[in-house]
C-alpha cells in the first residue's frame, strides 16, 4: 500500500507540473502577442479591424473545437488528445513566425487555436481525474495561477522580445515550450484516463455547433452589413437547433441536462461567460491605448500591463484553498463585484489619465478576478459526476473562450463603427479613445449581470466535499 501511495503521489506531482506548464503557454502567447500588435500592424500593413482578428481567429478556433475535443478525450483517452494538441499548437506557432501577410498570420492563429483547444480541455480533466475532491480547490488554484503567470510574464516578455528581437521571435519561443511539454507528458504521465469509452462521437452535432459558432462570431464582427446581420441571426438559430438536437442525441457532445437540471453548474457557467465577456478586451485595448495614446514603447506598456496578472498569480492559489473551506459563491461574487467597479473606472480613461491610476486599477482588477476565477471553476467541476469530467472541463473552457471571443467581437464592432477600416493613427486617436470608453461601459454591464448569476447559483459546498 505504501508503494501504491508513493506512486499515486508521484503521478499527482507529475500531472500537476505538466498541466501547470501547458496552462502557462496559451495565455503567455495571447498576452505577449497583444503587446506586439502595433509592430505587427506596421510590418504587415493591417487595419484596426484586421488587427483584432489576430486574437479573434485564435479564440474562435478554440471555441469551435473545445466541446468535440473534450468528448473525444472521454472516449479515446485524455492524454492522447492532450499530446496531439501540443503537436498541432507547436507546428502552428513555428509556421506563424514566418508569416508574410496578415491573412497568413490569422490563418496560422487558427491552427494554434485548434491545438490549444485539445490540451486546454483535457488538462483540467486529467487533474480532476487524479486529485480527490477535498484537495481539488488547491490544485485548481495552482493551475489557474499558472494561467495568470503566463498573462503576467507575457506583456513584459512580449514587449522586450518585440523591441529587441522582433515580434516573430514570440512565435519561435513556443517551439521549445511545446517540445518540452510533449516530452514531460509522455515521460511522466503513465497510464491513460477515460470518461466514457465505447461511446460514439456525434459528428453532425459537432458540425452544427462549429458552423453556428462561426456564423455568430463573424456575423457580430460585420454587424453593420446585411450579410453580417444575416449570419448573426442564422448562427443564433443554429445554436438553438444544436441544443435541441443534442437533447435527442444518443451520444451528445453537449449534455443539455447539465444546464437544465444542474442549477449550480448552469449559473456558474453563465457567471464565467459574462466575466470573461467583460474582462478579456481589457489587455487588448490597454495595450493599444498605452502605446498609441500614452506613447509608451512595447516594453514599457508590457510592464504596466503586468500589474493585473501578477495579482492573479499571487492570489489564485489562496482563493483556491479558501474555496475548499468557504462557500465558493461568496468568494466568486465578491470578486465579480470588484471587477464591475474596475471595468467601469477604465471607461474614464483619457489622454491625460495618470499611469499610476491605470496600474492601481489593474491591481484591484487582478484581485477581483482571482477571487472569482478559482472558486467558480472549482464549483463547476465539483457540480458534476466523475464520468462527466472531460465534458465539464470542455464546457468550463468553452465558457471562458466564448466570453473572450464575445469580448473581442464587441471590440471589433465598436472599432468598425467608430474608427472604421483604417489604421490607428493620430488623426483618429479621438475616435479610438471613444471606442475604448464605449467597450468598457458595455463590459461593465455584462459583469454586473454576472454578479446576479454568481450569487444566485445556491450553495455548492456539499458537492465539492467527498461523501
Amino acid at each position: 500500500m505504501e508503494q501504491q501511495s508513493q506512486a499515486d503521489k508521484s503521478l499527482e506531482r507529475s500531472a500537476l507540473f505538466v498541466a501547470t506548464l501547458t496552462s502557462f503557454i496559451a495565455p503567455f502567447m495571447i498576452s505577449s502577442v497583444n503587446v506586439a500588435l502595433p509592430t505587427i500592424q506596421a510590418e504587415l500593413q493591417m487595419n484596426a479591424v484586421q488587427l483584432s482578428w489576430i486574437a479573434t481567429s485564435y479564440l474562435l478556433a478554440v471555441a469551435v473545437v473545445l466541446l468535440p475535443a473534450g468528448k473525444i478525450a472521454d472516449i479515446k483517452g485524455r492524454k492522447r488528445v492532450f499530446g496531439t494538441g501540443l503537436v498541432v499548437y507547436t507546428i502552428g506557432a513555428g509556421l506563424a513566425a514566418f508569416s508574410n501577410s496578415g491573412s497568413m498570420l490569422i490563418g496560422l492563429r487558427v491552427v494554434q487555436g485548434l491545438g490549444t483547444a485539445m490540451f486546454l480541455t483535457t488538462g483540467m480533466a486529467i487533474l480532476t481525474s487524479i486529485f480527490p475532491p477535498e484537495r481539488r480547490g488547491r490544485v485548481i488554484g495552482i493551475y489557474v495561477a499558472a494561467v495568470y503567470v503566463g498573462l503576467s510574464v507575457g506583456p513584459f516578455a512580449g514587449g522586450y522580445i518585440t523591441q529587441y528581437l522582433g515580434w516573430r521571435s514570440i512565435f519561435l519561443l513556443m517551439i521549445p515550450f511545446g517540445l518540452l511539454s510533449l516530452y514531460l507528458t509522455f515521460r511522466f504521465l503513465k497510464g491513460e484516463w477515460y470518461g466514457e469509452p465505447g461511446q460514439k462521437l456525434d459528428i453532425f452535432g459537432c458540425i452544427l455547433y462549429g458552423v453556428a459558432i462561426m456564423a455568430v462570431v463573424y456575423g457580430a464582427t460585420r454587424l453593420l452589413t446585411a450579410t453580417g446581420a444575416g449570419l448573426l441571426i442564422g448562427g443564433i438559430v443554429g445554436l438553438a437547433l444544436f441544443v435541441k438536437q443534442q437533447g435527442r442525441s444518443h451520444y451528445p457532445v453537449f449534455d443539455v441536462t447539465l444546464f437544465v437540471a444542474n442549477k449550480g453548474f448552469a449559473y456558474s457557467s453563465y457567471a464565467a461567460l459574462l466575466n470573461y465577456s467583460a474582462t478579456f478586451g481589457v489587455t487588448f485595448l490597454l495595450s493599444l491605448y498605452l502605446q498609441y495614446i500614452k506613447g509608451m514603447s512595447p516594453q514599457t506598456a508590457g510592464s504596466v500591463l503586468m500589474a493585473q496578472p501578477v495579482m492573479m498569480a499571487l492570489l489564485s492559489p489562496l482563493a483556491g484553498r479558501l474555496s475548499d473551506r468557504i462557500e465558493p459563491r461568496i468568494l466568486a461574487t465578491t470578486g465579480m463585484s470588484i471587477t464591475v467597479l474596475c471595468v467601469f473606472l477604465f471607461s474614464r480613461l483619457g489622454p491625460s489619465t495618470p499611469t499610476s491610476f491605470i496600474i492601481a486599477n489593474l491591481i484591484l482588477l487582478g484581485t477581483g478576478f482571482s477571487l472569482f476565477s478559482s472558486p467558480n471553476m472549482s464549483a463547476m467541476m465539483g457540480a458534476v459526476e466523475k464520468r462527466q469530467y472531460g465534458l465539464a472541463s470542455g464546457l468550463v473552457a468553452t465558457m471562458r473562450l466564448l466570453g473572450q471571443m464575445f469580448s473581442m467581437a464587441v471590440v471589433t464592432v465598436v472599432l468598425a463603427i467608430l474608427v472604421g477600416r483604417e489604421a490607428i493613427a493620430p488623426e483618429n486617436y479621438d475616435r479610438f479613445l471613444l471606442s475604448v470608453k464605449t467597450v468598457f461601459i458595455i463590459s461593465a454591464c455584462f459583469c454586473a449581470a454576472g454578479v446576479y448569476f454568481s450569487f444566485s447559483r445556491g450553495s455548492m459546498r456539499a458537492k465539492n466535499n467527498p461523501k
